[in-house]
């Protein structure tokens, strides 16, 4: 029903609806497409024969399905290893963005702390000024990293950006609070890890989220310090078959299969979505948090 304001009324009488909502929504729903369409596309590709993909025939949904793309992927080993490399590189990864992260970010939280705002510019002034990716890779070099998982995980240990959203959260953790904690004998450690931490709960999931898909999307870093081809993460496999076509390279067993651009283009999307779905899985775990956490940069500087 619509009424002489222009309001919607539906049938139950719960909600109401303006032009203006209908035609945002609308909207919306065509942004939601436009961005959800491609990787629904890459899905149903992965999934479809190879004659119906290359007749064009494949838009909207799979057919003739099939997971022989899949199938291969699983049985190529130098895939099956980089995925477990990957799984390690960003497991280890976070662990020590987390520990880095909040190690440097209370101290400079609390009021207490001499020389706070120094050190505090100076950890923000990387930020802004880089020195380059050859002097990294020299400090690499030159610490007995390279072609090691530690060439991975140690030279972003400390995101600037997300260590300043971490300070901020921690600055609005009550005084008072710290100091009873004192008052009853525990130290700054046992503080940090009792009080500050369990009270972090959605500034911990916002932070692993980030730090999670950084390590997971990352394959310069291991073009540059890694050598050997069993280290090598999901992401520069990836990279290599999209970009480079290298489909038969990466195993004997691929080869016996990809002979057409059309399988190609199978195993291109199976690799693509396998790459993705562990993030597009732990999303929904921490949206909860993400949003809380995500505002704490815009409340306090």
């Amino acid at each position: 029903m619509v009424k002489s304001d222009g309001t919607i009324l539906s049938r139950f009488g719960k909600w109401k609806f303006s032009p203006f909502d209908i035609i945002n929504g609308l909207i919306m729903l065509g942004v939601v497409f436009l961005m959800l369409y491609p990787l629904y596309y890459m899905a149903i590709i992965s999934i479809s024969a190879g004659g119906p993909v290359s007749r064009g025939e494949v838009s909207f949904y799979p057919v003739q399905l099939s997971f022989k793309a899949y199938e291969v992927i699983f049985s190529s080993a130098p895939i099956v290893q980089a995925y477990q490399n990957t799984l390690l590189y960003t497991s280890l990864g976070v662990a020590i963005n987390l520990i880095m992260t909040g190690l440097c970010a209370y101290p400079l939280s609390r009021n207490h702390f001499y020389g706070k705002h120094i050190f505090a510019m100076l950890i923000v002034f990387t930020m802004f000024f880089d020195g380059g990716m050859i002097p990294r890779y020299l400090v690499v070099d030159s610490l007995g990293l390279l072609n090691s998982v530690w060439a991975i995980v140690l030279p972003p240990a400390i995101n600037v950006f997300y260590m300043v959203m971490m300070r901020t959260f921690f600055q609005a953790i009550p005084e008072a609070l710290i100091e009873s904690a004192h008052i009853d004998g525990a130290n700054d450690l046992k503080v940090f890890w009792k009080v500050v931490i369990p009270l972090s709960a959605p500034l911990i999931a916002t932070m692993v989220l980030f730090y999670a898909v950084g390590h997971w999307n990352s394959f310069f870093s291991a073009l540059i310090y890694l050598n050997e081809s069993s280290k090598f993460p999901i992401q520069l496999i990836l990279r290599n078959i999209v970009i480079q076509g290298d489909t038969s390279a990466q195993s004997t067993e691929m080869s016996g299969v990809v002979g057409t651009m059309v399988v190609d283009q199978n195993i291109k999307y199976a690799v693509v979505m396998i790459a993705i779905l562990p993030i597009l899985v732990l999303y929904p775990f921490l949206q909860k948090y993400f949003v809380k956490g995500s505002m704490v940069g815009s409340l306090k500087g």
